[in-house]
């Protein structure tokens, strides 16, 4: 039977929380967390990118691999439980084991009744200082897909994948009413003040733009304190159709952000701004292309 969505008005939970060495603890802390939320309201929530652990990929390390595990599996097992006792939906980043080598950092959508409503694999894999996620991930293919859950329709991209607008677009189109980004971003160390604030307007701004691009909504929740050489910044945020924050955690403590989203405002939204309608898909060929510089070499 299809899901159907029954609210107009949804109320999202983002985690921001800090980690430690010991997974256990981690998925304890998350789950208490979750129900938290949900006491206050919350009927989607989100954890943050690869929450069961510290972010490991400052360095290239194979033990790390030990921290992997399949879907279905611990995690999706712990978190459906807990879906279906408050009857909530849940968004949660793993270290995926797809099968001997083959690693995915994967978003899950649990749905309200505990089952899995969905998983995307992380489709952009960066590899920059204190950030070698190429040594760990292998590149997603299952594309940029919505789901749809008891109370709307969602897409889950992660992190990286908050710089390309091509993949907030595509999960658009296929119809997601909220885009979340489970994200570990922060400062790395010797950075100049001025480079690191403007790191991060660009942040909020790229993904701000997302929703005034596709007037949908977006929220994202990203890591807080230190971890080796980074400083999280926090600052996870919900962005409405027009750009606007929704609303803002800050960047020095954990939080349990919340956000009442107005679902109805997409459809109002893109009728004054109707971005998707004048779409000139018969011009956009070109972008099949790693360069245009060059003519005939692809």
């Amino acid at each position: 039977m299809a899901r159907k969505m029954v609210k107009e008005r949804v109320k999202l939970g983002l985690i921001q929380m800090s980690t430690t060495d010991n997974p256990a603890a981690n998925l304890a802390k998350a789950l208490e967390r979750i129900e938290s939320a949900a006491k206050k309201g919350a009927r989607v929530v989100c954890l943050q990118e690869l929450f069961r652990s510290r972010y490991f990929c400052q360095s290239e390390d194979q033990r790390n691999f030990k921290l992997a595990e399949g879907i279905p599996g611990p995690s999706t097992e712990a978190l459906g439980a807990v879906a279906r006792k408050k009857e909530i939906v849940i968004v949660a980043s793993l270290f995926e084991r797809r099968s001997a080598g083959i690693y995915h950092n994967t978003a899950v959508v649990i749905d309200a009744d505990g089952s899995i409503a969905g998983t995307y694999r992380k489709m952009h894999i960066p590899d920059d200082p204190l950030y070698y996620e190429k040594f760990y991930f292998t590149p997603g293919d299952l594309g940029f897909p919505s789901f749809q859950t008891r109370y709307a329709k969602i897409a889950a991209l992660v992190c990286w994948d908050q710089w390309f607008p091509e993949g907030a677009r595509s999960a658009a189109l296929s119809g997601a009413q909220i885009l979340f980004y489970p994200t570990a971003i922060g400062w790395i160390p010797n950075e100049p003040r001025t480079v690191a604030q403007n790191q991060r307007s660009a942040w909020e701004l790229i993904q701000r733009s997302h929703a005034i691009a596709n007037g949908v909504f977006v929220a994202s929740v990203n890591r807080v304190g230190r971890e080796g050489k980074i400083k999280f910044w926090g600052h996870s945020f919900v962005a409405g159709p027009f750009g606007e924050f929704v609303a803002h955690a800050g960047g020095e403590r954990e939080e349990i952000l919340l956000a009442e989203c107005d679902l109805g405002k997409i459809e109002e939204t893109r009728q004054s701004w109707p971005f998707l309608r004048d779409r000139r898909i018969d011009a956009y060929g070109p972008l099949l292309s790693r360069t245009l510089e060059n003519p005939g070499r692809q």
